[in-house]
């Protein structure tokens, strides 16, 4: 999921979620436990890197500053292997107690939350601390955020068979020190206490406390701007113009820059609605998407909110799985201001409402706060990363036309709802007004009854309207197959038909002798046109008047090409 926009020219966004498989039996935790059991590193050698790494995330620049920036993290993905493979090994061993990663503030955070969560202490000789530079403080230690590291805690007695198991791996691993009784994180160096100080303070005691928050002026203002259309007076063109929007365009050349079929367990790679890993030794497969129009929180972050979730959640469910749970990434400006804290609390509190009504909970997650140059903020973009199952792999459902004779059904009404769409940012080179209502009760029932369709085999082809509305999302349709086309019908104005970025509707084909069951199987569907062989894309008005017409290849042409394009471009 790739997303433009001015408002990151300064301060772009990565956000990356990572999906593994276990078995219950094996599930691990982070415990510092049992008086005198043994702290044990493993894994790469500590340096200066990465220090204040956490808290730069969630730090405003100005970029006319001369201050350093922290030495970033420079990771080595061989060792990263080893290291998990040991750590793969060492979870069937019972001589295991608590396992870690040192991730943000490296062996204080894992240090203070292991020790917190079992309601234990630990001591640690930051002197036993492999170290790959000279002269380190305990402070740089303690803080540093070297990658492929761990801190484990075995039985005591049992520290050199899993020592010996690292070393089978080539991981270094070293005994630094152990659990107390007394609840406190002790740190020794050089033969002295360096610091001494409630686990418990670190991990859970932090204050808790409510920023200032206040409704910006500009919400107001935009909520009382009356929902129009965007002027457009060619519709094939406008059509191909949002086509090369690089939010709308192929995203191909940034996905095939990655392997996305390692391990032979890929089932649907990226450029569907969602990816899809097949869980080996079952017919099960998982399902994975990331989602947020952040223009759309700019605007009004509650109801922003809801679409974020709503949207990964339809991009699962076309995929033919069911929706099961998430983790975010909230990414703001400044929590300082009462605007972007407002911000903050009211788009919590739309993704909140919508995880409870698609009964899909937030098991995880992190923030990036502060996320302005010069006092510039991004838009607010709380990613939602989503996943599902897929119950059957035969249950796999991909965007693209599969056949000519293919029933084309429209799922849900269009209203005339261009509030931070791509169509008023492409013509009015600005977003503003209200954003596209949703109906969380109408989104979890299509939701529910299409993947009810998808599963008895009902569907050949789904996908949800989203950016660029309907025009686009029939073309996408029809860029995944070969010579196939399309002729449909739609009603009122054509440009709310076409570009308008109505909520929870979908785009699916059915073959023919499974209409009748597919139209008792799901409400709100219409059916608007037949797929076609001639591989052209013809969209009329219900009166039969021509409003879009050329080849898929024309379309496709325009959509693929245009990120290359713009990469080269010297502008």
């Amino acid at each position: 999921e790739v997303q433009f926009d001015q408002c990151y020219s300064k301060r772009p966004l990565v956000n990356a979620m990572a999906v593994g498989l276990l078995n219950h039996e094996d599930i691990q935790k982070g415990l510092a436990a049992g008086v005198g059991n043994t702290i044990i590193y493993a894994g790469a050698t500590t340096g200066r890197d990465g220090i204040h790494g956490a808290t730069m995330s969630s730090a405003e620049l100005a970029i006319d500053e001369e201050a350093e920036l922290p030495v970033m993290q420079a990771g080595d993905p061989f060792i990263e292997k080893l290291l998990m493979e040991a750590c793969l090994e060492l979870v069937k061993s019972d001589a295991l107690i608590g396992i870690q990663d040192m991730g943000a503030a490296g062996l204080t955070s894992s240090a203070a939350e292991m020790a917190s969560k079992a309601g234990y202490g630990v001591e640690m000789n930051l002197d036993l601390v492999p170290q790959r530079e000279e002269n380190m403080t305990a402070y740089e230690m303690m803080l540093s955020e070297s990658q492929e590291r761990m801190l484990i805690v075995v039985k005591k007695g049992r520290e050199e068979e899993v020592i010996a198991l690292f070393t089978k791996y080539g991981i270094n691993a070293v005994a630094i020190g152990h659990v107390t009784d007394d609840k406190m994180l002790r740190l020794i160096f050089k033969g002295e206490v360096a610091a001494e100080v409630s686990a418990d303070l670190l991990a859970e005691d932090a204050p808790s406390y409510q920023k200032e928050s206040k409704e910006p002026a500009s919400f107001a203002e935009n909520q009382a701007i009356e929902n129009k259309e965007p002027q457009v007076t060619d519709l094939k063109a406008t059509l191909l113009d949002l086509l090369q929007r690089p939010t709308i365009a192929s995203k191909e050349w940034v996905y095939n820059q990655f392997d996305t079929g390692a391990r032979t367990s890929t089932v649907l790679a990226p450029g569907a609605s969602a990816g899809i890993v097949r869980v080996r030794g079952t017919n099960k497969g998982i399902a994975m998407t990331a989602d947020c129009n952040s223009r759309f929180i700019y605007l009004d972050p509650e109801t922003g909110g809801k679409i974020a979730v709503a949207e990964a959640a339809r991009n699962l469910v076309c995929s033919g799985a069911e929706p099961i749970a998430l983790t975010d990434c909230l990414n703001f400006g400044s929590p300082d201001k009462p605007e972007v804290f407002w911000q903050l609390e009211k788009s919590a509190d739309g993704i909140s409402e919508a995880c409870r009504k698609l009964n899909a909970p937030v098991i995880g997650g992190n923030v990036s706060l502060s996320n302005e140059v010069n006092g510039v903020s991004i838009y607010p973009t709380p990613t939602i990363g989503l996943v599902g199952l897929v119950h059957d792999l035969k249950q796999v459902t991909t965007p693209g036309f599969k056949q000519a004779g293919d029933a084309i059904y429209l799922i849900g009404q269009t209203a005339t709802e261009f509030g931070g769409s791509e169509l008023q940012q492409m013509t009015e080179g600005k977003i503003f007004g209200q954003v596209p209502a949703i109906d969380l009760d109408v989104e979890v029932k299509r939701q529910e009854q299409l993947l009810a369709a998808i599963q008895q085999g009902l569907i050949q082809s789904a996908s949800d309207l989203s950016e660029g509305g309907f025009a686009v999302a029939l073309c996408e349709k029809a860029f995944a197959t070969n010579g196939l086309g399309a002729n449909v019908s739609v009603e009122g104005s054509a440009i709310t038909a076409l570009f308008s970025e109505t909520q929870s509707r979908f785009l699916v084909t059915v073959q023919a002798d499974q209409v009748a069951a597919f139209e008792q199987s799901v409400d709100d569907a219409v059916k608007i046109g037949t797929v076609t062989d001639d591989g052209q894309l013809v969209i009329k008005s219900a009166e039969g008047t021509v409003l879009v017409e050329g080849t898929v290849e024309q379309f496709h042409a325009a959509w693929k090409g245009a990120i290359p394009c713009l990469l080269n471009s010297e502008d």
